[in-house]
């Protein structure tokens, strides 16, 4: 099933056999199948609330989750449309700051799915367009739509006028959809660039913001990248921001490690770079303050997982499943261990991500590896993951769940050690162990 997109309500799951039958079950880029599919059911993308369209390879969503709460912080009413969900469909599609109940999902999908014969669109083609028509039937006062994959051909990419768009970190990913090389993936995520709508960025180095640049300067964007329109720094523990219209200190986001600074600063200069919608800065402090997004430096709360591990053991849960995101992964952890404090990983991914580029960056910093399945999806063997981490010089182990692979790890802990055990990986891994957990997303 594409995404293994399960629901416990019976005319949910319906509908989502239904389109496992309909789809192709794979990534296919392209606005064509997506432009039909949503001309039929009357061109909802054209009648939506003021847009901040955001892509990345790292961090999109995050940036995407900090302008949701400083909006809501200064009182709009929020639509919010990210991928993949963790634990049920639903999350990929929050109307008005609630999570799309199952009695209004059941007939959205069906009636996308009444309209798709003849056209085969992908999983998330469809997803797209229920979510944009059910974002141009219920009142709000802006839209945070995250891409999926790339951006140019991304399904995301029919918006026509969004308010801003924006480019997070950039890194090596999808490859075989995107390109080989970083320039070219740039290029592909700076495709989402509208005529006369600011386009604003992070800094990336010069190749890369030269492709951003003649990008941007094609498709009649007005380029704010970071470091030249405006910019940002931390220091005494908060966010320092300055642009055109003056400057600004936030408190730095309540999401963990140093890089959501540089994912809130972006979220900060979109919304400094409109004039539709107020936030005034005590709104986005407030949102900074209460931003949540999960499987993130996610702490796990007590729970039939959690509670595996002994009292003295801290429990985190990370979606990094690439060699940028780990390493700033990586690199919070090495921050946050206290002298002499044992990391543990625990980690599955799947199998079109490069393993060696992931585990590097816990060469002399883990302690030991247990390397897990990810369930229904094409992964790496544990083995393989378990020898690939024996090389970095880390005790690896191998196990058929994340269940076994915490009790495994309790038995070996010491009660003086105090150690932190990381899930690390796939984020389809993060959404098994939150539902296991029960900890779902709201």
């Amino acid at each position: 099933m594409a995404d293994k997109a399960r629901s416990s309500d019976p005319a949910v799951q319906a509908q989502l056999d239904r389109l496992t039958l309909l789809s192709p079950g794979r990534d296919i880029l392209g606005l064509e199948r997506i432009s039909q599919l949503l001309d039929r059911l009357g061109n909802p993308q054209d009648r939506l609330p003021p847009v901040f369209h955001v892509a990345g390879t790292n961090g999109k969503g995050s940036t995407c989750a900090m302008l949701r709460a400083m909006l809501e912080a200064a009182g709009h009413r929020v639509h919010v449309y990210s991928s993949p969900h963790l634990c049920r469909f639903n999350e990929r599609i929050r109307l008005a700051a609630r999570l799309i109940d199952d009695a209004a999902l059941a007939p959205l999908l069906a009636e996308v799915l009444s309209v798709a014969d003849g056209i085969s669109p992908s999983f998330f083609e469809v997803t797209t367009a229920a979510a944009l028509l059910a974002f141009a039937r219920t009142p709000a006062d802006a839209c945070v739509i995250e891409v999926g994959l790339g951006g140019r051909l991304d399904a995301t990419n029919v918006l026509r006028t969004p308010l801003v768009t924006a480019i997070a970190q950039l890194g090596i990913d999808h490859q075989a959809f995107l390109g080989k090389t970083i320039d070219i993936i740039a290029g592909e995520k700076a495709g989402i660039a509208k005529r006369g709508r600011p386009l604003v960025t992070l800094a990336y180095p010069p190749a890369l913001t030269t492709v951003i640049a003649e990008t941007a300067r094609t498709l009649g964007a007005e380029w704010q990248p970071r470091g030249q329109d405006w910019d940002a720094q931390t220091s005494g523990g908060q966010l320092h921001y300055r642009d055109a219209h003056g400057a600004i200190s936030l408190p730095l986001p309540a999401l963990a490690g140093p890089h959501q600074a540089d994912n809130a600063a972006l979220a900060i200069a979109m919304l400094r770079h409109q004039d539709q919608l107020a936030v005034p800065v005590e709104a986005m402090a407030q949102g900074l303050a209460a931003v949540r997004w999960p499987a993130r430096l996610q702490p796990l709360a007590p729970g039939p997982l959690r509670d595996l591990l002994p009292r003295h053991a801290t429990l985190w849960l990370d979606g990094a499943h690439n060699p940028t995101a780990a390493a700033a992964v990586a690199d919070h952890c090495r921050r946050a261990l206290a002298t002499g404090q044992p990391l543990h990983l625990i980690t599955g991914l799947l199998a079109n991500k490069d393993p060696d580029g992931v585990l590097a960056p816990f060469a002399g910093l883990a302690l030991s590896l247990t390397a897990v399945p990810v369930p229904d999806h094409d992964h790496h063997a544990p083995a393989t993951l378990a020898t690939k981490a024996a090389a970095l010089g880390l005790a690896a182990h191998a196990a058929p769940d994340v269940d076994t692979a915490l009790r495994r790890l309790a038995s070996r802990l010491t009660p003086d050690s105090q150690p932190l055990v990381l899930i690390m990986g796939s984020l389809y891994l993060a959404g098994v162990v939150l539902d296991a957990n029960r900890q779902w997303p709201d």
